[in-house]
């Protein structure tokens, strides 16, 4: 099978051990292992910025989520990263917080945090809260709202804004404050 590698580890098809080692690799020592994915991927970018003390929404297509196609032989975050510097300027901030089967391709929902300053004429909206998109304990939701993935990237953001050093240390505590009341909440389909 040709396709793309969804992430920088080893496909089932390189993950073969050298004979000479085969055997006393264990589960818990063998590389993560990842899927092939054929077909389209793209970014579905959300630019997020501090006004104040709330988050809003901006960027090129004004509130709405910025798409962008990545090609077969580039990084997803590379390619969001470089497309955000080109265009908005200098992200303090970009990370991948979902992904869904949409518009026949892979989508991956990205958050890009930028600072107030690069805002500049382009169009802003407070960011509402949402209700998470639910779906059953082996299906995707069947339909997935942008305020949703907004809602779920941002919790994200939240924990690890808490649990990851290099993101907290991007953060200011304005930013903390604003997603302080972002939290996690346990799968509800497994009761």
């Amino acid at each position: 099978m040709h396709g793309r590698r969804h992430d920088g580890a080893l496909t089932r098809k390189s993950a073969r051990a050298p004979a000479a080692v085969r055997g006393t690799i264990s589960a818990m020592t063998s590389p993560a292992l990842t899927f092939d994915i054929d077909g389209p991927v793209r970014a579905e970018v959300f630019v997020v910025w501090l006004a104040g003390d709330h988050l809003e929404l901006t960027g090129p297509c004004g509130s709405a989520p910025w798409l962008i196609e990545v090609g077969a032989d580039e990084h997803p975050v590379e390619v969001v990263g470089r497309i955000i510097r080109d265009v908005v300027g200098e992200p303090l901030l970009v990370h991948s917080t979902s992904w869904r089967r949409d518009q026949n391709a892979v989508m991956l929902s990205f958050i890009a945090i930028i600072d107030a300053g690069l805002v500049g004429p382009m169009e802003s909206r407070p960011i509402g809260r949402a209700e998470l998109a639910r779906g059953t304990a082996t299906a995707a939701p069947q339909a997935i709202a942008s305020a949703s993935v907004i809602e779920h990237g941002l919790r994200h953001l939240a924990w690890l804004a808490k649990e990851d050093p290099i993101v907290a240390a991007e953060l200011s505590d304005g930013w903390r404050r604003a997603l302080a009341t972002y939290v996690p909440e346990p799968f509800r389909n497994l009761g």
